[in-house]
């Protein structure tokens, strides 16, 4: 980015922030506020979600395309829109894989989670920007906290629709950390739910070990919500210990600070917090998850190499140094994930939830990187659930703090998400 660039986009991020919002937008900028909407308040919510794009949307480029599509039945959802991630079929609407190499490509077929979502009631208002076959090279994208700066990926365009209120739920994937990372970055709530909770029917892989559909709302109670809407347990409000990792993985000052702080404050609020030895164990497991998806990754799309070569750009890369990995490696890699999936189970018995910060600071200047997702990538390879939720921050860019629970657990990291978030606001 050249310094005239810069410039403009900062004047852009400084308009959109001040920018007055119609009280229509306000009064619908919450899940929790759409679900107690009459349905003619649900309409004209709509209307004000399709306004906010076109006011917003040549600055953020959150949207592939914007065409709202009718719902396919009722339930608690009807009338709510939502986004979802370029790699996900949708039938008659762009799905592009975030590539020029599929440009003008159309889905033949909704994925299993859009039909869920529109059979519920929810109106897809559209496909949102993602990098490139949900891996590296970056979309248009920008962060709608300050324009000057990423979202974070690979589920770019769906973190910044979820915060810059074009719309309430957005659906992203992630194999490393392309959920929970835009949502730090943003300043909204992003959830990877137990790996294989949801089908990945009609969605592009990855890393089939590892691709998990993640979800994005304004805020943990939105997404507790959500996920009762969605059929699944609620659950009960449970109090009991948290665990912090000792040491934790190195992360940039004003990450480091936010998080000390967020741990006194809810110290402060009555929360038992231990910490939990475990050594290298997240650096080791971010780097097996890495070395297994480039193994998947590129057995998966090596077909794909064939035909278009170097026009796949960063995953042309992928392709190349993952078809050198040797098999032996790869076992060894999964091995060792599948003997810290013991030895962390144990660990939550104690503390059934540990809390990390949720990346390792805030989103980095310009567009030509997503951002780094060590934090997030050892829950991955975990298959456990995971979610990122806003930190408070007296000024600058956003930064979330990342709650991890068992697998099977994803109602109590929920709960727990959003009983830390009162005490955090309070």
């Amino acid at each position: 980015m050249n310094r005239r660039e810069f410039i403009a986009t900062g004047i852009a991020a400084a308009v959109y922030m001040r920018a007055p919002r119609s009280k229509s937008s306000d009064a619908l900028s919450t899940l929790t506020q759409w679900m107690a909407a009459t349905q003619t308040e649900r309409e004209d919510g709509v209307s004000a979600c399709l306004n906010r794009i076109k006011e917003m949307d040549a600055s953020i480029h959150a949207w592939v395309q914007v065409s709202p599509e009718k719902p396919t039945g009722t339930g608690r959802l009807l009338g709510i829109p939502f986004g979802v991630k370029d790699i996900i079929e949708t039938k008659g609407l762009a799905t592009e894989f975030g590539s020029p190499v599929y440009k003008g490509r159309i889905g033949a077929f909704d994925a299993a989670i859009v039909q869920d979502l529109r059979k519920r009631g929810g109106i897809l208002l559209g496909k949102t920007q993602c990098a490139s076959f949900a891996y590296k090279t970056p979309p248009p994208t920008r962060n709608p906290r300050d324009l000057a700066h990423t979202p974070g990926g690979s589920s770019s365009g769906s973190a910044a629709a979820v915060a810059a209120g074009m719309v309430p739920i957005a659906i992203g994937t992630q194999t490393r950390g392309s959920v929970l990372r835009p949502a730090s970055f943003c300043g909204v709530t992003g959830f990877k739910p137990t790996y294989d909770w949801f089908s990945m029917e009609g969605v592009l892989p990855v890393a089939k070990t590892q691709d998990t559909l993640g979800l994005f709302t304004q805020s943990p109670a939105d997404m507790l919500l959500l996920w009762e809407c969605l059929s699944h347990d609620p659950g009960k409000d449970e109090r009991f210990a948290l665990g912090v990792p000792d040491p934790l993985q190195e992360v940039e000052p004003e990450m480091a600070k936010a998080f000390a702080r967020a741990l006194s404050v809810l110290r402060t609020g009555g929360i038992s917090i231990q910490q939990v030895k475990m050594g290298d164990m997240l650096d080791k497991l971010s780097s097996a998850n890495e070395l297994i998806m480039f193994y998947e990754g590129a057995r998966i799309h090596k077909q794909r190499y064939e035909q278009y070569g170097s026009r796949l750009e960063d995953l042309a890369t992928l392709v190349e140094d993952g078809l050198k990995i040797p098999t032996e490696k790869y076992n060894e890699a999964m091995r060792y994930v599948a003997s810290c999936k013991l030895q962390v189970s144990e660990m939550m018995k104690a503390t059934p939830v540990i809390l990390t910060p949720a990346a390792p600071g805030p989103a980095p200047l310009g567009l030509s990187s997503t951002g780094d997702p060590k934090m997030n990538a050892p829950w991955t390879a975990l298959g456990t659930p995971a979610i990122s939720i806003p930190l408070p921050v007296p000024s600058g860019l956003p930064l979330g703090l990342q709650l991890a629970a068992d697998r099977g657990q994803d109602s109590r990291v929920l709960r727990t998400a959003v009983h830390l978030q009162s005490i955090l606001r309070a």
